[in-house]
């Protein structure tokens, strides 16, 4: 399983579009488009556990990149992202609450 142990304390971001994000997320994951993430840095906590993901590995590991290179040292990309997020069984939430689906 590539998919990265996600407990309670680690802060899941979601670095896909607006568009993707409505269609189905992971639940309790925090959403931060990639191209809004230098002007909205400061919501990404710096004293835990983040996990990046997007929709396939590439987006969110360039935004790992981006958080180490300014000073993140607890942060690591979610190999896969969402598409293997869901292939594995783990739940997707549309932003009306139901069931989502990964685009």
């Amino acid at each position: 399983m590539t998919v990265p142990e996600i407990n309670d304390d680690t802060y899941l971001l979601d670095v896909r579009e607006d568009d993707e994000w409505a269609a189905g997320h992971a639940p309790g994951a925090h959403h931060l488009p990639m191209m809004e993430l230098p002007a909205r840095i400061a919501e990404v906590p710096a004293d835990r556990d983040v996990a990046v993901i997007c929709r396939s590995g590439g987006r969110s590991a360039q935004v790992v990149a981006y958080l180490v290179r300014n000073g993140w040292d607890q942060v690591r990309n979610v190999e896969g992202g969402m598409g293997e997020w869901a292939t594995t069984g783990r739940p997707v939430v549309g932003s009306d609450g139901q069931p989502g689906r990964v685009l």
